[in-house]
């Protein structure tokens, strides 16, 4: 089932081709070295004056719930080419700054990309009655076979930031040496692969900050539905607002979600047991400083010989933003995540090595 949007979903592209040069290493931008100031800065600046021209499709579950995907097929695609599933994070959806910028850029190599709203979020609001989790990566393998319908013989990469990067690495995991559809690659952005020490860490000094704003937002949206249709998780109400993440898991993600316990929710969840298990190509991003997602959980977390690891130095939560010097837009992560997902396939025309 397909919803509105032009042809094959087709975005405005820049007249002159995109033209990808070497990555050269992160750098913080002068003025903005602190962790937290590259992740607030991030999360507020969204970068990009880019209209919304996707095509929808709507994948449907057995329990009768749905998502959306925001399908932007570039004008000169075609069928047996490269392909990329986005997963956005926590409280985000398909018009998450980070998403439409690097869809974006992906699309001017002539990439088609799908963007996921989990249940519940962006367009599909109201078209779940169950919510989403960091591990449901059964939904994403249901969508991907969705893209897979779409884009006959096409590789698929998937791709995803902070929660969303740990559901495709807990997929690929899950995937093993078998197949799904055409996945081929995975490229996952902070992904917060033990979801119980990055919970404990956001208890920490100054992170109390972002452990208050994620439950915030989770409350509201939960809020939200419930005032839209008091049916919603079987008439759940709040009787105390939860303060932070792992009393909103307690409360509400765990039990309506099928888990035991939170941390039960956290063991099963999490894509840490399941890393060395991927067989396909990776690249695991992070930055020494990020204070959501700590890097020793990858120093104590073993992977396969597939999944790079690349560590920066600084670059804060999703933040990585970086002088006019490195990058023109400032966005480096834009940059390394088109860069490594073009050279899959060889983009010789567009890149300068």
């Amino acid at each position: 089932m397909e919803g509105r949007g032009t042809p094959c979903g087709r975005i405005m592209l820049a007249r002159s081709p995109l033209v990808l040069t070497s990555v050269r290493p992160f750098r913080p931008h002068p003025l903005f070295r602190n962790s937290h100031a590259q992740t607030i800065l991030a999360a507020f600046w969204s970068g990009h004056n880019i209209s919304y021209q996707a095509r929808q499709h709507f994948v449907v579950f057995d329990d009768g719930d749905q998502i959306v995907l925001h399908d932007d097929c570039p004008k000169t695609w075609k069928p047996g080419q490269r392909a990329v599933l986005m997963v956005h994070g926590l409280g985000g959806s398909h018009s998450s700054s980070n998403l439409v910028r690097i869809s974006h850029k992906l699309n001017m190599l002539g990439i088609r990309t799908f963007r996921v709203d989990l249940r519940g979020c962006g367009a599909g609001s109201t078209l779940a009655k169950r919510p989403f989790h960091a591990g449901c990566s059964e939904d994403i393998a249901q969508a991907v076979e969705t893209v897979s319908a779409l884009c006959l013989g096409s590789p698929i990469t998937l791709n995803g930031y902070s929660m969303g990067a740990n559901i495709v690495l807990k997929l690929a995991g899950e995937i093993g040496s078998g197949r799904l559809g055409g996945v081929d690659s995975v490229m996952a952005v902070a992904p917060p692969i033990d979801l119980g020490y990055c919970s404990r860490n956001m208890n920490r000094g100054f992170n109390r900050l972002y452990d208050w704003d994620f439950s915030r937002r989770l409350v509201r949206m939960v809020q939200g539905r419930i005032e839209k249709d008091e049916n919603y998780y079987d008439g759940f109400q709040f009787n105390e607002k939860p303060w932070r993440l792992i009393e909103f898991d307690t409360i509400f993600t765990a039990p309506q979600c099928g888990f035991e316990s939170a941390e039960d929710y956290y063991t099963q969840a999490s894509s840490a047991r399941l890393l060395p298990k991927i067989q396909i190509p990776g690249l695991i991003l992070a930055a020494d400083d990020d204070s959501v997602v700590p890097i020793e959980i990858f120093k104590k977390n073993p992977r396969s010989s597939s999944v790079e690891l690349e560590v920066t130095k600084g670059g804060g939560h999703l933040g990585f933003i970086a002088p006019r010097t490195i990058v023109p837009d400032r966005r480096w992560m834009d940059q390394r995540v088109v860069h490594w997902i073009a050279k899959l396939d060889g983009h010789s025309a567009f890149l300068d090595d």
